[in-house]
């Protein structure tokens, strides 16, 4: 069941479903993820990609740990894409795709 659906700094349009968001919210720091993921959707510090997923990344520098990053892995098909997991981290990983 989708329950979000956003279109990404490039216009495409990705979902989130119950089951992914009920993974998501085990990782620390996650436990009400809905307005980061947008903002790091529609806004992210940067872009990269890996094995067909693009990981969009935001700085949260109010983070009180090392992992300031918070990543989002989304997966595109049919032009459509739909997020894997998101969470906080201290590296990105994935070749460089974009950069703001």
């Amino acid at each position: 069941m989708k329950i979000l659906n956003i279109t990404d700094k490039n216009g495409k349009e990705i979902y989130l479903t119950l089951e992914r968001l009920k993974h998501i919210q085990k990782h620390p720091h996650m436990h009400d993820p809905i307005e980061n993921i947008k903002e790091t959707i529609r806004n992210p510090t940067t872009i990269r990609c890996e094995n067909n997923i693009n990981y969009f990344y935001k700085e949260f520098k109010h983070m009180n740990s090392s992992e300031k990053y918070l990543m989002v892995s989304v997966k595109y098909l049919n032009g459509n894409g739909f997020i894997i997991t998101s969470f906080f981290t201290n590296k990105l990983t994935g070749e460089k795709w974009k950069t703001e």
